[in-house]
Order: structure tokens, then sequence, then C-alpha cells
């Protein structure tokens, strides 16, 4: 008898990723040539975009606006067949500008919008009840609101992954208060980087540590990076983590090293 796929619920951002890789160094006050794309994005829709893509069912919870932005970003999500849950406010969505200094690094402008504001009252118990395992986003975590709207999804969740935030953003809100709110999650299992880690030197669970062009260190052990031309790091970390949950460290190399190669932070599609 064949498995049922695994079922995967993400809650976070829905926004309009814009990319930009410039030919060469910014020049002020001058037009610099560029390669420049826009896509869905956020970490929780990356997620669930890619595990998708891996083979699972997938389900965004998140607020959106009304605005050309929000449109474009909800149509892009929903050609991965990814399902979109949760309430559309009237307003501008979340827009990231992701700008491409040198392979490998890049400088985020954020505009959230009403992508920040969901509430937990806003929720459904049965879309997280009917799901294997939530992931949450870090970002979820670093405002009031949001981060009492997720902490009630983990109260209904069978399984709790977390992703966390930047280490910047750890930093600004402040550790201990993130900390807190990560340990109100009750996630067995959680992904960062070895900057935001550090940030959170008190918080316990089983670690997804993101090396970059090193690998990563997963629970089975050191996994290093597949040889792979880098074009767009963008959204690497959430192509790891999918590819995590649905196959293991196998497939989160292979979802990671096939996300480099392409501009954006959603999977290439079929």
């Amino acid at each position: 008898m064949q498995n049922e796929p695994l079922s995967l619920c993400t809650i976070g951002d829905l926004i309009l990723d814009v990319i930009v890789l410039p030919d060469g160094p910014l020049a002020p006050d001058a037009d610099t040539p560029a390669t420049i794309r826009f896509s869905a994005g956020g970490q929780a829709a990356n997620v669930a975009a890619w595990a998708g893509a891996l083979g699972a069912t997938s389900r965004l919870i998140c607020k959106r606006g009304t605005d050309v932005a929000s449109e474009l970003a909800a149509a892009v999500l929903g050609r991965y067949g990814v399902e979109i849950c949760g309430p559309v406010a009237e307003g501008r969505g979340g827009i990231v500008v992701s700008i491409g200094e040198s392979p490998g690094r890049r400088t985020m402008a954020s505009d959230r919008g009403v992508a920040a504001l969901l509430h937990s009252s806003e929720l459904d118990p049965s879309w997280v009840q009917s799901c294997d395992i939530l992931h949450v986003s870090g970002y979820c975590l670093l405002r009031e609101s949001m981060a009492e709207a997720a902490i009630e999804a983990a109260r209904l969740a069978r399984r709790v992954t977390v992703d966390l935030a930047s280490a910047r953003d750890i930093e600004s809100v402040g550790a201990r208060r993130f900390s807190a709110r990560l340990a109100a999650l009750g996630a067995d299992l959680a992904f960062a980087t070895e900057a935001e880690r550090a940030a959170v030197p008190s918080f316990d669970a089983t670690w997804v540590i993101k090396l970059g062009a090193r690998g990563a260190r997963f629970p089975e052990g050191l996994y290093p990076a597949p040889a792979s031309a880098v074009v767009d790091t963008t959204g690497a970390g959430d192509a790891l983590a999918a590819g995590y949950l649905v196959g293991g460290p196998e497939g989160a190399m292979q979802a990671a090293a096939r996300s480099v190669g392409l501009i954006g932070a959603m999977p290439p599609e079929v």
C-alpha cells in the first residue's frame, strides 16, 4: 500500500519578491544594468511551494492585501498547488526587494504591509488540524499579534517545526522575548543559520543548521553542499527546510542546490 504524501501547513508571510541582480556595483545617481524579476515570496510561502514541488500537499496560512502586489503573489503561489488560507484585508500587501551584491550575498529592503497583521482570532482550526506538520516562519515571532497567531496554531498542530528569523531581527525584538515565543510554540525541530542559532542560546530543540556554501548540519550528520553554479541565494534556506521535511538530508541538499541555480525563491515551474 502506497503511503500518503506528507501534508504540510506553513504559517507566515506571502509577499511579492523583487529580485535585482546588478551587472556591476550600483552607481549613485546613475542607471545600472541589471536582471530584475518578481515572484511570490516570504519564508512560509517559499517552504510551502517547495514542499508541493517535492511531492507534499501544502497549505499556507497568511494575511494578504487587496493590491496588485498581493494578487500577483497569490497567483504565482497558486501555480505550485499551494492552498492559501487566511483573511484578505483592505490595504497593501508585503513587498521585499532583494539586491544581489556578489554570489551568495544579498541585501534586502522589506515592506511587510498587512502580511504582518495576522491575528489568532482569524485562524480556522481545521487549517492546522488536518495537516501532519505545522511549519512556522520565525518572522511571525517578531510582532505580538502574529506571534500569538502562530502560538495558537501550534497548539492545534500534531507536530511543529520552526525556521528562525534573521539574527539581526532577533536582536531587534530581544533574544529573551524571541526565545520565550519560540518555547511557547513547542517546536521539536528548528532550522537556523549559525548566527541565528547563536542568537537564542537558551532555546532547546533538535537543530538543522544551515551553513551556506559549506552545506548543512542535520541530526543525521554534516552534509556538504553539492557543487552547483550560484545564480541567486534568495530562498535557498527555505528550499532546504522543505526538502528536509519531505525527503530528509538528501532531499534538503538537492532542493537547496536547485534553488541557488534559479532567480528568486520559488521552485522551477513544471
